[in-house]
């Protein structure tokens, strides 16, 4: 299971490249995945199938995987379907459809992370899945970016889904505590259900997520909306993959919470909603994918309400509806997406005679139709029988509520019947006084996928005993006898009777559709009005809460951020139980000097006017802190002090280029005082509570063990970067993601038209002229008035030797002061100096590579280093020591951890190009087109 989530990452990792070099064929090849996939779940269809590698078990978060008889089915679903839409994919778009490879890439994905959720045994993983599924959704909606319909359906799905799926976080996460296990089998095989208060919130919460993701009233208008989605996604996240999510997790959690006493008043109540009030939606709109977007809130109504039921018979129609709606509604999506390539439109008002010019998609459609409204020799037909008798002999109900139960779904079948005829009709069938639309008669290729799912329709229709047989071990699970079958005909029945009064209501309304016609006002109302309406309000109230907290004042965001930090530590100090401290003041009168010095240097920074000094004196306070380090016997920290507070002065240099040499306005002595009374109640605070912190620790310290455990397990006799890269580097990995966040941030606040690029080239420069000798590729560039030769000429001796020195902390950091932090810094520093000397264009011609690429490849290093432990069964960021006998090199030892380590060094290395590009080179454009570019350049010299 691990190996075809992998697969899938790898897949759409590749897809963009596939796509490049063989274009829309390239879907031809991405559908072997999920094929293959396919493969292995029929191989191991009636067997359980259980994996798990440890990851984070202190927060019982594991990867924790389970293949049953429900799971089979899903999987069967998502990854048969999925492969049949990639097929579809490679003859609906053309060559020339923007961004087709990213688009594979996500259709990937999601088939991947479909099998990640259904096959999840522990329920923060499944959350994991959910959520991606979720991004990828709004990713796959909003591929046509540049339409407003598009970015709004992709925004109001990821909402709807992301709010559901954040309840769903808080109800896992209760039911975890409260049950003692976040795994499913576990409640699954508990004697006793759990109960109380806590458990209901629980089921409650779990539910909000679920009926969101599967588009349940009163949370159904972001699938409606979602229709600007292209026509494969339609038929695979709306009909066999996403929407299933939230029926998938009713299914598996039935067995365990049907008897809860919330339980079934919300799962029944809404499904039913769902199922009549979707029901007469559909007979409304006009488009044709609107009418099936409509049809599937109906169709997913049924499907929760049968699968939550709980009862064994219930089960096994629902599995069987499942089944059977994946099957139809992807084919019938597909069929619209071929009409709409063909006629050019989507409006039944505007489509006539299309049966007659294209027969066998008539064919095709009409099977799918026929399944939907549940006609005889069809999977669908099989299906609803077996769920009307389930309804009528749901025993786990009251009498009222299984007749009330039986009456709705009698009704939402007959709403089904109509708009089954009312789509077949608007699609194929001839109207008069209707202009027949220009037809471009698809391909065979096109036709294929639905052919399939058409044909499979009836097929498993007719052979309806071997379809229970493949899914009723999962009905078999639950809790009560089995005695319902699927089979085409049981005889003269009252469940027969009632398919007849169905199918014979619903074409009656189908005959007087024009009663119900084109009606403006929704039964529920407007539910988009009601979401924007929605939207206004949260904006409104965030503006208040944001104006009384946010006055757009610097000084008064610090105080009470500050204030905030003295007050709640210190009252929880004073009123909680305290050990006594012993303070020593220093190790050496050394440490006192120093101390001294960078208090001074402190104080100086508050009185200073000149916005330099005051840069300057804070450094110092940095580099004296680098000092203590080195005095404790840390080098490794102190280097790395060192080096950031270098890169920091330079930071800080580079924009107040754009400031006044002197810090402008008048300063009260009061306003001082307050300032400096914050402050040093700051320091005290933060002195007390470390110490406090250090003096209540009850356990035996273990640093006195970390150097032996880093040489142990990490290889490496330097305890600093061994912890950084291997014992704690989960750390580190969340670290290196925040720097990649805010160098994105950075660059995107400064470059706000265009984010990506690399620094400028020196051909590019308006001055250049080819065949100039000078001691740096673009130290001719520089204006006469500011170029240094001195600077140029220790610049092209130096930074060789930086660049060794970045080299050699980089691979000694393991035993000795160093690592890709260090080593990445020293090479910022090397740019640095770069870009002093020659100005932008020299950092072009220092690094001509994007700062992005080289922030992305750290990151994905680091990431695949953290992850290709599990290809081999080991836990995440296990480290491998290999040791070889090299000619001239001799004995090496190289431990895997050092990719790791390479990742945090293209990070460090992307990070200060990107700070140097943008505050650097961007910031040097926009000087020397402003007016006042000379007199800034004066306040500053």
């Amino acid at each position: 299971m691990l190996g075809i989530l992998l697969a899938h990452a790898l897949a759409a990792l590749l897809a963009p490249l596939c796509v490049r070099a063989m274009g829309r064929s390239a879907f031809y090849v991405l559908a072997l995945v999920p094929l293959g996939s396919l493969s292995w779940v029929v191989a191991n269809w009636n067997e359980t199938v259980r994996s798990r590698v440890s990851w984070a078990p202190s927060i019982e978060m594991n990867i924790d995987l389970r293949f049953d008889s429900l799971a089979a089915v899903m999987c069967a679903l998502v990854l048969g379907i999925g492969s049949l839409i990639l097929f579809y994919c490679g003859r609906y778009f053309e060559d020339s459809e923007p961004k087709l490879g990213i688009f594979a890439a996500q259709m990937v994905g999601f088939a991947g992370a479909m099998f990640g959720l259904v096959t999840s045994d522990n329920m923060v993983l499944l959350f994991v899945f959910w959520e991606t599924t979720t991004v990828l959704s709004f990713l796959l909606v909003g591929h046509n970016s540049e339409q407003a319909q598009s970015r709004r359906a992709a925004i109001q799905a990821l909402l709807v889904t992301a709010a559901g799926g954040l309840a769903m976080l808080v109800g896992i996460i209760v039911l975890g505590q409260t049950t003692g296990s976040y795994l499913l089998s576990d409640l699954l095989a508990a004697d006793q259900p759990p109960s109380g208060l806590a458990v209901n919130i629980a089921v409650v919460l779990i539910l909000v997520g679920a009926l969101s993701k599967s588009a349940i009233v009163p949370l159904h208008f972001w699938l409606p909306g979602a229709m600007a989605a292209p026509t494969p996604v339609s038929a695979y996240l709306h009909a066999a993959a996403m929407v299933k999510a939230g029926v998938y997790l009713v299914a598996r959690l039935a067995p365990v919470f049907a008897t809860n006493p919330v339980w079934h008043p919300i799962v029944l109540v809404l499904g039913g909603a769902s199922m009549l009030l979707a029901g007469v939606r559909a007979l409304q709109v006009s488009d044709l994918k609107l009418v099936l977007a409509f049809g599937t809130v109906s169709q997913l109504g049924f499907l929760i309400l049968m699968v939550g039921i709980g009862t064994p018979d219930a089960a096994l129609a629902g599995l069987a509806l499942i089944v059977a709606h994946a099957l139809f509604k992807a084919c019938l999506f597909m069929v619209v997406g071929i009409v709409d390539h063909g006629a050019g439109t989507r409006d039944l008002r505007a489509l006539t005679g299309l049966g007659r010019r294209a027969p066998l998609l008539c064919a095709v459609a009409v099977l799918a139709a026929l399944s939907m409204a549940g006609i005889p020799l069809m999977v669908g037909f099989v299906a609803k029988e077996s769920a009307l008798d389930a309804t009528l002999h749901a025993d786990i109900l009251s009498d009222p509520a299984r007749i009330l139960l039986t009456v709705v779904v009698t009704l939402g079948s007959m709403l089904t019947v109509a708009y089954s005829a009312r789509f077949v009709w608007g699609a194929f069938c001839d109207k008069p006084g209707v202009t027949e639309p220009d037809w471009h008669r698809p391909g065979a290729l096109l036709l294929g996928a639905p052919t399939v799912l058409a044909a499979g329709s009836l097929i498993a229709g007719l052979a309806a005993p071997g379809l229970e047989e493949l899914i009723s071990p999962y009905a078999r699970s639950i809790p009560g006898v089995l005695g319902a079958h699927l089979l085409l005909w049981h005889g003269f029945t009252d469940v027969l009777a009632l398919t007849i009064v169905i199918v014979a209501a619903g074409l009656v309304i189908f005959t007087f559709r024009g009663r119900i016609g084109e009606s403006p006002r929704p039964l529920l109302g407007n539910a988009d009005r009601a979401y924007d309406a929605t939207l206004r309000g949260m904006d409104k109230l965030s503006l208040r809460m944001t104006g009384s907290v946010q006055r757009g004042s610097l000084p008064v965001s610090q105080a009470i951020i500050l204030g905030t930090l003295i007050i709640l530590p210190t009252v929880v100090l004073a009123l909680g139980t305290r050990t006594g401290v012993r303070m020593r003041l220093w190790d050496s009168p050394l440490q006192l000097a120093i101390g001294a010095i960078m208090v001074a240097m402190a104080l100086g920074a508050t009185v200073l006017r000149n916005r330099l000094a005051s840069v300057l004196v804070v450094g110092v306070t940095g580099y004296g802190c680098g000092v203590i380090f080195a005095l404790h016997g840390a080098p490794d920290l102190a280097l790395t002090q060192f080096l950031v507070e270098t890169l920091t002065l330079v930071v800080f240099v580079l924009v107040l280029r754009a400031f006044p040499a002197e810090i402008s306005g008048a300063r009260t002595a009061g306003f001082n005082v307050r300032r400096a009374v914050l402050a040093a109640c700051v320091g005290v605070t933060v002195t007390v509570l470390g110490a406090f912190a250090v003096a209540a620790r009850s356990a035996e310290p273990i640093w006195h063990r970390i150097p032996g455990a880093a040489y142990e397990f990490g290889g490496g006799k330097n305890a600093v970067n061994v912890l950084l890269v291997d014992i704690r580097a989960w750390d580190t990995l969340g670290e290196i993601s925040v720097l990649v966040v805010a160098a994105t941030g950075v660059a995107s606040l400064v470059f706000r038209s265009r984010r990506f690029g690399s620094a400028p080239r020196a051909v590019d420069a308006p001055n250049y002229r080819p065949g100039l000798v000078s001691w740096l590729p673009a130290g001719r560039l520089v204006d006469r008035r500011e170029r240094s030769m001195v600077m140029q000429i220790t610049t092209r001796l130096v930074f060789p030797t930086m660049m060794v020195l970045s080299v050699y902390f980089f691979f000694s950091g393991h035993n000795a002061p160093g690592g890709g932090f260090a080593g990445g810094l020293t090479a910022g520093l090397a740019l640095v100096l770069r870009y002093l000397a020659g100005g932008p264009y020299e950092l072009g011609e220092a690094l001509p590579v994007e700062a992005g690429h080289l922030l992305g490849a750290g990151l994905a290093l680091a990431a695949g280093t953290a992850t290709t432990s599990l290809i081999f069964g080991a836990p995440p960021l296990s480290s491998a020591i290999v040791e070889v006998t090299l000619p001239l090199l001799g004995h090496v030892k190289l431990v895997t951890s050092l990719f790791f380590d390479l990742g945090v060094y293209l990070i460090v290395v992307g990070l200060v190009l990107d700070v140097l590009r943008s505050l650097g080179a961007r910031l040097d454009r926009e000087l020397a087109e402003s007016p006042e570019s000379s007199e800034v350049r004066e306040a500053v010299k």
